[in-house]
Formats: C-alpha cells, sequence, structure tokens
C-alpha cells in the first residue's frame, strides 16, 4: 500500500526508471500501475491492455488484494468508462464515476470507486492500453473531485512513457520468440549432423560386413555387431530430437534445468564431452536469466564449432545475491586482442551487450593452445 506521495522530479524520475528496468511486458505493466498509485496518492489503480473480442489481454491492479481480485471475478469486458476512454482517447476526469451516465455497475465485491481519472497509452496513433486512478488520499468537498488538473498532466506524462516502456517489452518479447525459433533450428541442425554421421559410419560398416561376410566370416561378424551398437546409438539421437528438442522454457522449467537439458543434447550431438554443474543457485530475474542463457549458448557454439574442444565443461554458481555463468574448454583458445584487430569478434561483442544490459560483467580469458574460459556475472534483483 501507499505510504503517501512523493512530489516533484525525484518521484517522476524514479517511477520512470523503474518502468525501463523492466523487459517482461507482465513486469512493465505491473510497475506503470504501482508507480502512478504511488506517485499521484491513490488507492486503486488500474492498466488494461484490450483484446480484439471486447474484453481485455491483460488488466493488472494495484491497491486490491489477491483475495479481493479472485472475489470481484472475471476481467471487465470494454464498456463504460474503460470503453470511452480506449475508444474515445480522451483522458477521463471525474468527480463521482458511480453518477457518470456511462456507468454500468461493478461485481458485488468490487470496491467502492469514487473519484476517477483514467487516460489512455497510446503508442503511434493507436490505444494500446487503459491506465487509470481512484480514490485520491485527501479531504474531498462535498461535489468535488479529489484529482486535480495537475494530477492528470502528471499522469499523461507517466502515460507517454509507459507507451514507450510497453513498446520496448513487447519488441523484447518478440524477438526473444525468434531467438528461441533461431535456437530451435541451430540444435536442430546439431542433432542432425550427429545422426548423419552415425548413418554414415553405418553404412560403411555395414559394407565392411558384406565384404568379408564369405572370406571371414569372424571378422564379419565383429562388423555386424558394431552394425548394430551404431544403428543404436542412431535410434538415441533421434529419440533426443523428438523428445528434448524444444523451446527453452524459463518461465516453467528455469535456467538451471534449461542449461542441464540443452547441455545433454549437445553432449549426445558432439564428439567432444561437454559437462554442466550448477551449485547453490537461486532464482534471478527473468531478463537475467535470459541474458545468461544466450550467452552461454554463444560461449558453447565457440567452443564447439571453432575451438575443437575435447571437453567443455559449463557451471552456474551463486555469488552473492546474484550468480556467476562459467564456460570453459580446452580447445585452440585464441588472442583476444587480435581477434579485435582483425575484425574478428566470435560473438564476443554480442555477449558483452548482453552482460552490461542486465548489469552484468563479462570477462574472457584465452591463449593460443590454451583454451578459453568466459565468465559472467550478473548482480541478481
Amino acid at each position: 500500500m501507499s505510504h503517501g506521495p512523493r512530489s516533484g522530479l525525484a518521484a517522476v524520475s524514479s517511477a520512470l526508471l523503474a518502468m525501463s528496468r523492466h523487459l517482461e511486458t507482465r513486469d512493465v505493466l505491473k510497475t506503470i500501475v504501482a508507480s502512478a498509485r504511488e506517485l499521484l496518492d491513490a488507492q486503486y489503480a488500474a492498466l488494461g491492455v484490450p483484446d480484439d473480442h471486447g474484453g481485455f489481454a491483460q488488466f493488472v491492479v494495484d491497491g486490491v488484494s489477491d483475495a479481493q481480485w479472485k472475489a470481484i471475478g472475471p476481467l471487465p469486458r470494454q464498456h463504460g468508462i474503460l470503453a470511452a476512454m480506449l475508444h474515445e482517447a480522451r483522458p477521463q476526469r471525474l468527480a463521482d464515476v458511480r453518477r457518470d451516465p456511462r456507468f454500468e455497475g461493478w461485481p458485488q465485491a468490487h470496491p467502492d470507486l469514487v473519484d476517477f481519472l483514467g487516460l489512455p497509452i497510446r503508442a503511434d496513433g493507436e490505444v494500446i492500453g487503459a491506465l487509470f486512478l481512484a480514490n485520491k488520499n485527501c479531504p474531498k468537498p462535498d461535489g468535488g473531485c479529489g484529482f486535480t488538473e495537475e494530477d492528470e498532466e502528471l499522469l499523461a506524462l507517466l502515460a507517454q512513457h509507459a507507451a514507450i516502456a510497453l513498446t520496448n517489452a513487447r519488441l523484447y518479447e518478440r524477438s526473444r520468440e525468434l531467438t528461441i525459433a533461431e535456437e530451435r533450428s541451430r540444435l536442430a541442425h546439431e542433432l542432425h549432423d550427429a545422426v548423419s554421421q552415425k548413418l554414415f559410419s553405418l553404412r560403411l560398416t555395414a559394407q565392411a560386413a558384406a565384404a568379408l561376410v564369405d572370406r571371414d566370416p569372424a571378422r564379419a561378424k565383429g562388423e555386424l555387431h558394431q552394425v548394430a551398437a551404431l544403428a543404436a546409438e542412431a535410434a538415441d539421437e533421434l529419440r533426443a530430437a523428438v523428445v528434448e528438442l524444444r523451446p527453452a522454457a524459463l518461465d516453467e522449467d528455469g535456467l538451471i534445468a534449461t542449461l542441464r537439458t540443452q547441455i545433454q543434447v549437445l553432449d549426445r550431438a558432439h564428439s567432444a564431452r561437454v559437462t554442466f554443474t550448477g551449485a547453490g543457485y537461486r532464482a534471478l530475474p527473468a531478463a537475467q536469466e535470459e541474458a545468461l542463457l544466450r550467452v552461454a549458448q554463444e560461449a558453447l557454439h565457440n567452443a564447439l564449432r571453432h575451438a575443437r574442444a575435447e571437453h567443455v565443461d559449463v557451471s552456474v554458481e551463486r555469488r552473492g545475491g546474484g550468480a556467476v555463468l562459467r564456460v570453459a574448454d580446452d580447445g585452440d583458445g585464441f588472442d583476444p586482442a587480435a581477434v579485435g584487430r582483425a575484425g574478428r569478434h566470435l560473438g564476443l561483442v554480442s555477449m558483452r551487450d548482453r552482460a552490461s544490459g542486465v548489469g552484468g560483467t563479462l570477462t574472457v580469458e584465452s591463449a593460443p593452445g590454451k583454451g578459453t574460459t568466459i565468465e559472467m556475472e550478473v548482480p541478481g534483483g
């Protein structure tokens, strides 16, 4: 609950910074609503993102407990004052929302709203949401409105930045979906290569057995045993493709389980030994886990495709309130400075950008013939 309004530039700055810290759409919505309620010292705040069917794809509230929200029931429809904000695209400031001719009532468990201030959130000429506050925490003269014109101007400023934050969050989520699709495709190629190699070996071994069957039956029998072993390995690879090739489900499985699954696939798909350990890890903000996963994938790709490593070890461990990812290989190694001068980066720029984008750091240790160790640390939330 709010403990009173904060005034001035510091309060506005704090609200805008809070919005900019989040990349997940749901987190952005919750931050916008909480910031608006605190900034304007209202009892209730809500933000709805409309769908194309007369309802809301998402609806976030602040000032209502989980038990109250559950008792209220289904999400509201686009009617009454909410419809006015979405379709007329102009502010709605009312002394008593219940006396407005557009008011159509609310469920029995719904809190009693009186003074009301609502604004559409617009981006590129399109209304992408409706933000409203109710019951300002101040004495209200009879017939007066608790929300002032200055409140409306402040909320309008917040709504403009909310539009930017929401648009960025949507772009981020679309980008993540594309990245996941690309990763699925890449893993599919990894598995395809592995199965193709097994089948090629299987064919050669079968040909050798056929050539030996008349003149050296004992050796032919040995080759046939090898055929059976290769066929079993190929079947295992195909089973991995069907069962384990799926998008990285950080939200459902968490970072540790997602990394472990992908590393098991890579270990089977390559001749190199790929291992994973996780120690004392605890969940981090979604953006940080996403960055850790992508850096691990990039480092693994470099080690397995370019460094000719025989062993790659990946570990994630807790450090303070955050975590450290470490990817170490015994491959060819390289001179990081020389790579930069030659205009080749091996994904290092991308990895550093991902780390700094979530407040983390990335260090690279490598030398020709000495392998490579990439370490990324994030502070946690």
